[in-house]
């Protein structure tokens, strides 16, 4: 259930609310709008009393139900859109946000190099994985730790925020440390212990959809976050697996527009991994700012030749400086300047 709180509702009015919730059995989630209080009700309404009757309390505007599953992530608890201030920057918002690096941090050289060009270029956090997860146990693996050092030593050098990949819970602390978003990867988007081990470190999760994942198993993974206490996820799509062979995936820009349409989070595109071929990322992105999409995330290397991962779908320094100015009236044309 969602409870609507007035406008003017006080504070006291709002503890009352959430008293009587948790006293008819259901766990109370507010979310302080500028204007009203919302506040998700989550609960087993076969099982509890139903809450239809909070209507007759004083501060109280609107009781309704929600079917959906995903009751937290829904955009009925929040129509207006969730904007999220990470290092100033708002993803959510009026303004297209970039997030650009390579798929692997393989030495200090590559990583400044890069960070430095797409700062460049307009990127505002820079990606790169520290620890990789690998089809192979005989492929790179990522510098783990020492990766994480040499992230942020190019945040020190370029003031880019830091996007990188957590793979398991051991981990989620000192990766936390280094990363101003954490990225669940589609390997792991259903790894619920990882999911919620992650949102308690209340640092942003970036979470991106399984490539075999319906697109309510992929809210319902953000759905785990935030009724861990973590409000602040951005969805990310990523293509998912088909029976295409031309590609690496087939990137569903439907899900981002679907996505939009049922959440109130910030969704970006991944359309590196999403077709796993660089010559196909340029017209990715104006799809992806096309279908309302609030970013992207962008694989870059100075290589692409020499990368030690997926240097296929990963585009040079100059192709990316190019794309960002071939964004430009796309993103005009969405407004998202």
């Amino acid at each position: 259930m969602i409870v609507v709180l007035k406008a003017k509702a006080s504070k006291a009015q709002i503890e009352a609310v959430v008293r009587e919730i948790r006293k008819l059995g259901y766990k109370p989630h507010p979310i302080l709008g500028v204007e009203r209080t919302v506040i998700a009700a989550i609960g087993d309404e076969r099982a509890h009393h139903s809450l239809e009757t909070l209507i007759s309390m004083s501060g109280v505007d609107q009781v309704m139900p929600v079917q959906r599953r995903y009751k937290l992530v829904s955009r009925e608890t929040n129509p207006k859109g969730t904007h999220l201030n990470i290092l100033g920057h708002i993803f959510g918002g009026k303004k297209f946000q970039i997030i650009a690096g390579p798929c692997s941090v393989e030495n200090e050289s590559q990583i400044m190099e890069t960070a430095r060009a797409v700062k460049k270029a307009g990127a505002t956090f820079l990606r790169g994985g520290a620890f990789k997860p690998r089809t192979s146990p005989y492929e790179f693996q990522g510098l783990k730790h020492e990766g994480l050092k040499l992230l942020e030593k190019a945040k020190a050098a370029t003031g880019l925020g830091i996007v990188t990949e957590v793979l398991s819970e051991s981990d989620v602390d000192l990766v936390a440390e280094y990363a101003d978003i954490l990225q669940i990867g589609a390997r792991n988007a259903q790894n619920f212990a990882l999911l919620v081990a992650a949102a308690k470190t209340g640092k942003p999760i970036l979470l991106k959809r399984g490539m075999s994942m319906k697109i309510e198993e992929w809210l319902l993974s953000a759905e785990y976050i935030l009724s861990n206490g973590n409000p602040n996820v951005i969805l990310c799509e990523r293509g998912i697996r088909t029976f295409e062979t031309l590609m690496r995936n087939t990137l569903d820009l439907g899900a981002v527009a679907l996505a939009k349409a049922e959440t109130h989070l910030p969704v970006i595109v991944d359309p590196s991994q999403g077709a796993g071929r660089a010559d196909l990322v340029s017209a990715m992105c104006k799809a992806s700012a096309a279908v309302n999409a609030d970013g992207l995330i962008i694989e870059v290397h100075p290589n692409p030749k020499e990368a030690m991962s997926d240097g296929a779908q990963q585009v040079t320094l100059h192709q990316f400086s190019e794309l960002m100015g071939d964004m430009k009236p796309f993103l005009k044309a969405a407004k998202r300047l």
